[in-house]
């Protein structure tokens, strides 16, 4: 067996070989912190989301199919969240979201085969192009607004009233809203 110096060692390290099985069975911390937690609850409220507006009767039957099978992810809300109502360029989209102008152009590839946002000259500059909703896409905008105000509600529901406007207050203090 190998000797450890201990003056060789950080300021209150140990050199008990059970020290290190301890610290590795103390990882509850992994699975409980904050941006995790935060994270699994944006992956739900997304969800919830999409089954809700899959099931509105307002949303165009392609749309609300491809939401009922699962084809239209969370990655696609980014556009709903992120699409100026009056339109945007794709580079305005991307940074908005928080994603490449690349991964959101497959996304709006993906959104306009599905007729949910068009393509159409930028009034202020003629070498560009801006992402505007369709009449689909105005439709499904106002189903994720619906579907937003109904899981927003579930939170509540589920959390209580108190405690849903002590995170909501948190959140937006947190990102600086």
């Amino acid at each position: 067996m190998q000797k450890i110096d201990a003056q060789a060692l950080p300021h209150g390290a140990s050199t008990s070989p059970c020290d290190g099985i301890a610290a590795a069975s103390d990882q509850g911390w992994r699975l409980t912190h904050l941006g995790r937690l935060l994270g699994h609850a944006l992956r739900r409220f997304d969800e919830r989301v999409l089954v809700l507006m899959a099931r509105n009767v307002e949303v165009p039957l392609a749309l609300s199919n491809l939401a009922a099978r699962g084809q239209v992810g969370a990655a696609h809300i980014h556009i709903t969240r992120h699409l100026a109502v009056e339109g945007s360029r794709l580079t305005d989209l991307a940074a908005s979201a928080g994603m490449s102008k690349q991964a959101m152009g497959d996304l709006v590839d993906q959104c306009e085969a599905w007729g949910l946002v068009r393509r159409a000259p930028d009034p202020h500059d003629k070498r560009a192009r801006q992402l505007l909703f369709t009449a689909a896409g105005l439709l499904w905008l106002d189903a994720f607004k619906g579907a937003v105000a109904q899981a927003e509600d579930e939170f509540r529901q589920a959390v209580g009233q108190d405690v849903a406007t002590v995170v909501a207050l948190g959140l937006e203090a947190y990102c600086g809203a």
